[in-house]
C-alpha cells in the first residue's frame, strides 16, 4: 500500500492544491493528515472543501483546529496560543459553519497496521490519558528538539514501528532500533 503523509497545512490552499494535484499523480492509495489544518493562512474554508471532498484521506486534528473550535464554542482558550488568539478569531469568525462539526469529530490519534507495520500517527506527541483533555489544558507535550535520542523519550510509551507526526514545522526523519519517527515538514509553513 502506497500512503502519503502531510501535516500542518495551516490555511494555505494554494501549497494543498499544489501536493494533492503531485500525490493523484503518484497512485497513492491512502493519504494521512497530520492537523493544523486551518490557522496562520486565510483560506480556511477552502483547505477544509479540499480535505473533506475526497475519500482518500483519514485527518486528525492539531493544536491550532482545536483552538479555533474553542472559541467558536464559547470554551476556555490556551493560555499557550494567547499570541495567536486574534488570528484564530479571525478565523473563527470566517470558518464556514458547515464544518464545524466535521472538524470536531476528527480523532487526535490513527493507530493502523499496514503492509504488517503498526503506524501511529498523531500531531505530537499526547499521552493516552490525555487524548480527551481539553485544548485549554495543554495535551500536546512542548516540541523537543528533533534527533533520535529526543524521539525516542519522547514516544517510549509508544510501541509502533513508525511514529509520524508533525507540530513542528521542520522535516525531520530518525531510525531506532525499533521505531522509526517522521515528521514530513509542515506542508503550509516555510518555518
Amino acid at each position: 500500500m502506497k500512503i502519503a503523509i502531510i501535516t500542518d497545512i495551516h490555511g494555505n490552499a494554494p501549497a494543498l492544491r499544489a501536493v494533492l494535484n503531485e500525490i493523484d499523480m503518484l497512485s497513492i492509495d491512502h493519504i494521512y493528515c497530520l492537523g493544523d489544518l486551518i490557522a496562520i493562512g486565510p483560506n480556511t474554508n477552502e483547505v477544509l472543501y479540499l480535505l473533506f471532498s475526497r475519500n482518500d484521506i483519514s485527518m486528525i486534528t492539531g493544536n491550532h483546529d482545536v483552538a479555533v473550535l474553542a472559541l467558536i464554542k464559547g470554551e476556555h482558550y490556551p493560555i499557550s496560543h494567547q499570541n495567536v488568539r486574534n488570528h484564530h478569531e479571525w478565523i473563527a469568525e470566517r470558518l464556514d459553519s458547515s464544518f464545524i462539526p466535521r472538524l470536531a469529530n476528527l480523532p487526535r490519534t490513527i493507530t493502523e497496521t499496514i503492509d504488517n507495520i503498526p503506524v501511529y500517527f498523531t500531531h505530537y506527541r499526547i499521552l493516552p490519558n490525555k487524548l480527551s483533555a481539553h485544548i485549554s489544558e495543554d495535551p500536546f507535550h512542548q516540541i523537543v528538539k528533533p534527533s533520535l535520542e529526543n524521539m525516542e523519550k519522547l514516544y517510549k510509551f509508544f510501541a509502533e514501528a513508525l511514529i509520524c507526526f508533525g507540530h513542528h514545522h521542520p522535516l525531520h526523519y530518525f531510525k531506532g532500533a525499533k521505531t522509526s519517527y517522521l515528521n514530513p515538514g509542515s506542508l503550509g509553513c516555510n518555518n
